[in-house]
């Protein structure tokens, strides 16, 4: 699985929140700056070819579905990355830049420990 570029990832949040989609359908969500019909199509094929979407074919008409889950995408290349570039690899120093800058609360804090104890 490569990283994708930052508009297969835009067109990838889309078919997530949409999943199975037409590219027809995709399209109105591309506002800024809009993306033609064509574009979003080519970018839908080169996700195929990278293994990151697969499709139903009904004649000429192809509906599109994620092959690749978010959160399988979000662990291997968005959180890894945030962690590494912004908090030296660590998932504590994450959590404690959080709790400093009071962006968690204490109870949030505790609900975390709670699950991560219930995984031991």
């Amino acid at each position: 699985m490569e990283k994708l570029t930052a508009k297969e990832e835009e067109v990838m949040q889309v078919l997530w929140k949409m999943e199975p989609v037409y590219v027809k359908d995709m399209v109105p969500h591309f506002t800024n700056p809009p993306l033609h019909y064509n574009t979003v199509s080519t970018i839908v094929r080169n996700l195929e070819e990278k293994g990151y979407v697969g499709h139903r074919a009904y004649g000429n008409t192809h509906e599109y579905y994620a092959v690749v889950s978010k959160e399988d995408y979000q662990n291997r290349f968005v959180l890894k990355k945030v962690v590494g570039d912004y908090f030296d690899n660590s998932y504590k120093n994450l959590v404690s830049y959080f709790a400093q800058n009071e962006k968690i609360s204490a109870d949030e804090l505790r609900e975390i420990l709670a699950m991560i104890e219930k995984k031991k």
